[in-house]
């Protein structure tokens, strides 16, 4: 069943247009878990700073999501964890002894200043992406700020405090039927799975590595329950795995679950902990190899949302985030980085590129056709998209704008609403004065020469002043057309 696909250069069509909403909150890099600890949320400040440069703010929707409140939080978590979350502080830490252990935070989950508010920034731009997809306001939203997989109901855990995800998901269940959750971070969605692990309205996918290996679950067998059952998918890969490899299995995989499960949302988890590289990761994923994952899903023209998730080494996560972003709005960038407030991060070659290394590929064929053989059999057990009982949405949060900063007085001084920035998009065909200048200066350049070359075989006698009256005379006229040109165009 497991064939091993050519990996290609990855293509977009230009023409295809995607309406993008990109959700980003300049305090996100802010906030340090520690010194010396791998998760650093200065990666997704790095990525953003990319994509304003390489140009795509022109193309995309760009918001501030308004945080995630409490009572937004505990539509997942419970009210004493969320409790617990907005209290704690590296200050009083010494009155939360019992709570530290029972809520699991301590080591790789530590407290640290402006806690609560992180996991604010996190879920409030999964929960606002999907609420404008359930809307109809966009067809793919970002939020790189997500995808923190790990975090339970009552617990903290693998870096996580608040699942955005799944508050994300609840969201787009309002609206959609069912929901296709796909997972590329090196380490298993285990708080994701768990969440939704007795229900046939989300399906869960997650590939990852197996084998005394943080989370530890992610077993093959492990498939879900009661209802649920046969709707968690779970795909265990060993160290090495390459780009033809990873897309061998990936795409025939996903394109069975997509046929089968008919989803009318997808959630997309691009951690970038897959990459080569990175410092707690053992995969050998290229940026290209990492990027054709959200390609190849893009490609099913349902509505998206993708999240970002894991990555330590953060020079390589702030690029293959941008060069993603690229991807969804139909767009390569180019390797050459634009100089930007973080250049020197990305010495010696200052490229948007992450190459493999020349790590041992551990998965053998015979293991990966064993894999997909096994998950595809189980698909066939069920071969029908789940129906879902008609009910009454229920009605959506009133919303009352930016109000703040849409006064009129904001809108003197700023020259327009914040609202209204935040929605502009530069269309295709969209020119300015300075587009034209380098055309406009060869063009003179031309003019010049073709009236020397008029001027040179002239038998009458001009002096000096009048052959550079003459000349200037004509390159005025030239200059004038040039200008009606521009006008006209």
């Amino acid at each position: 069943m497991y064939v091993q696909l050519p990996f290609d250069e990855l293509k977009v069509d230009p023409n295809q247009k995607k309406r993008i909403a990109y959700f980003y909150d300049a305090d996100i890099g802010n906030y340090a878990y520690g010194a010396g600890h791998p998760m650093k949320p200065h990666r997704i400040r790095m990525a953003h700073s990319l994509i304003m440069n390489y140009g795509l703010y022109k193309k995309m929707e760009i918001y501030r999501a308004k945080p995630a409140t409490k009572q937004e939080m505990c539509q997942f978590h419970t009210d004493e964890y969320i409790d617990f979350i907005s209290r704690v502080s590296p200050d009083n830490l010494d009155l939360f002894a019992k709570e530290q252990i029972k809520f699991n935070v301590g080591d790789d989950c530590p407290v640290f200043d402006g806690l609560f508010e992180y996991c604010g920034i996190s879920g409030g731009g999964s929960m606002e992406g999907a609420a404008r997809l359930n809307r109809g306001k966009c067809d793919i939203a970002i939020n790189y700020a997500g995808g923190l997989h790990h975090a339970k109901k009552s617990e903290a855990s693998g870096f996580c405090y608040l699942n955005d995800i799944v508050l994300g998901i609840i969201e787009l269940l309002r609206y959609h039927p069912r929901v296709l959750y796909i997972d590329i971070d090196v380490h298993h969605g285990d708080g994701v799975e768990e969440a939704f692990y007795t229900t046939d309205r989300v399906m869960t996918c997650s590939f990852h590595k197996y084998g005394e290996f943080f989370p530890g679950t992610g077993e093959l067998r492990d498939i879900g329950v009661g209802k649920g059952k046969y709707h968690s998918v779970n795909v265990p890969l060993r160290d090495g795995i390459d780009d033809a490899t990873y897309k061998s299995i990936f795409e025939p995989l996903i394109s069975k679950i997509v046929e089968w499960y008919q989803p009318s949302a997808i959630v997309l988890q691009c951690g970038g902990d897959s990459l080569s590289g990175d410092r707690l990761g053992c995969f050998n994923l290229s940026m290209s190899g990492h990027a054709n994952c959200i390609n190849f899903v893009k490609s099913f023209n349902i509505p998206l949302m993708v999240v970002g998730g894991g990555g330590y080494t953060m020079r390589n996560v702030a690029r293959t985030w941008a060069f993603e972003s690229g991807l969804l709005n139909n767009v390569i960038l180019p390797t050459e980085l634009p100089y930007n407030e973080y250049y020197e991060y990305y010495a010696p070659d200052y490229k948007l590129d992450v190459r493999p290394s020349n790590m041992y590929n551990s998965n053998s064929p015979e293991f990966l056709d064993k894999i997909l053989t096994n998950i595809i059999s189980n698909l066939e057990n069920t071969k029908h998209a789940p129906s879902v009982q008609m009910n009454v949405v229920p009605n959506d949060a009133e919303d009352l704008g930016d109000i703040e900063e849409d006064t009129a007085e904001a809108m003197d001084t700023k020259g327009g609403s914040e609202i209204a920035r935040d929605s502009a998009i530069q269309p295709d065909n969209e020119f300015y004065e300075e587009d034209f200048k380098d055309k406009e200066d060869r063009m003179i350049i031309d003019s010049k020469d073709v009236t020397e070359h008029k001027s040179a075989p002239a038998t009458t006698a001009t002096t000096p002043k009048e052959e550079e009256s003459s000349t200037t005379k004509l390159t005025d006229e030239e200059l004038k057309e040039i200008r009606e040109m521009n006008e006209s165009i």
